[in-house]
């Protein structure tokens, strides 16, 4: 099946710069600190290095008595790190904010259509009857882990109609990419461009479902996801540059490259473990090393990004500050690199 060459001892390295870096972020309940603690608690189930857990707990604990936000789309990022928590310690406090969330989302988070979520960044009503690629990792994939991991069927059928409406909504068949977001209002993809990060929420999350679904197979929903991943994938793989990134538009040259979607993207290759995938991941992890700051600052992250209105308002989206889902991301992908021989991968589908 081919086999991945990476140097073990610089990748450990630069994740645990990585971590030190995060450390002195201070960053609140939301997406940007879920994303980022996704990629903490991602590289304690690969590493088993305590000094990852050690601070997740002792950061989420302190958010937690300072109280939760409103929920939204966004704060349910936050439940990743807390699952991981949760099977670390068996403390039932990690349990009862999962419970939380995960009752918002089924019960009360705005919908539209066939039960789609509506991305939601506020108490607001902000993007009325919007689906963003966005939700899946915020949502969709946060709402399948609880679903496997409590057995509740209902809820994983929900996450696999969340990424199924999604796939129908986002993705262009003929080019097999993502775009951004969709108005259900006015039938269209707005400015229409596929960002990187978006095809990163999208290739990323669904490379996970096959891995953490038990029986995957035998879920009609799951057999349209493995469709989707391979077709952007194969469209992607002629997107990546010579220094083995993405660009924030994928398909416009004269974009800049954006490391949180290119470590997303390359994590989904390492993920699926398509051997024809392997010289693009390990052109990539190259090009992500060489953004690992000495201090263990992720570099040239883009910043929060709404569904723009034309093609200047992506490339002019600011990348010089530290982002926590640029450290995420990146972790998240080292761990899809070290764990590569141990995962199983869906090659068959």
């Amino acid at each position: 099946m081919g086999k991945l060459h990476y140097d073990e001892t610089r990748i450990t390295d630069a994740m645990n710069l990585i971590l030190e870096r995060t450390k002195r972020m201070d960053m609140s309940w939301d997406w940007p600190c879920g994303v980022a603690y996704y990629g903490l608690a991602e590289a304690y189930e690969v590493t088993k290095n305590e000094s990852y857990l050690n601070f997740l707990k002792e950061r989420v604990d302190e958010l937690m008595e300072l109280g939760l936000p409103v929920l939204t789309v966004n704060t349910c990022a936050m439940g990743h790190c807390l699952i991981t928590l949760y099977e670390a310690t068996g403390e039932e406090k990690y349990m009862d904010v999962i419970r939380l969330k995960t009752r918002y989302l089924t019960e009360e988070a705005l919908r539209f259509g066939d039960h789609v979520l509506q991305h939601t960044v506020s108490a607001d009503n902000d993007f009325p009857e919007q689906c963003w690629a966005d939700t899946l990792f915020m949502a969709a994939f946060f709402l399948l882990r609880v679903g496997v991991m409590t057995g509740d069927e209902a809820m994983v059928k929900d996450a696999l109609n969340q990424y199924y409406w999604h796939i129908q909504y986002l993705q262009d068949e003929e080019t097999g990419l993502w775009y951004h977001g969709y108005n259900n209002i006015t039938k269209d993809h707005m400015s229409g461009f596929y960002w990187g990060r978006a095809n990163c929420w999208a290739a990323y999350t669904m490379s996970k479902v096959g891995l953490i679904l038990p029986q995957c197979y035998l879920y009609p929903q799951y057999l349209e996801i493995v469709g989707s991943l391979n077709e952007q994938l194969s469209a992607l793989k002629g997107l990546q540059t010579e220094n083995g990134l993405w660009r924030t538009i994928l398909n416009d040259e004269e974009s800049y490259e954006e490391v949180s979607a290119s470590a997303g993207i390359a994590a989904a290759m390492a993920l699926k473990r398509n051997p024809l995938h392997i010289k693009y991941v390990e052109r990539s992890i190259e090009g992500i090393l060489s953004h690992v700051a000495a201090d263990g600052r992720v570099t040239d992250v883009s910043g929060g990004t709404a569904v723009m209105k034309d093609r200047e308002g992506y490339r002019n989206i600011s990348k010089k500050w530290i982002q926590g889902w640029g450290q995420g991301m990146a972790l998240a992908f080292f761990c899809a690199v070290l764990n590569y021989d141990k995962i199983a991968g869906d090659g068959a589908l």
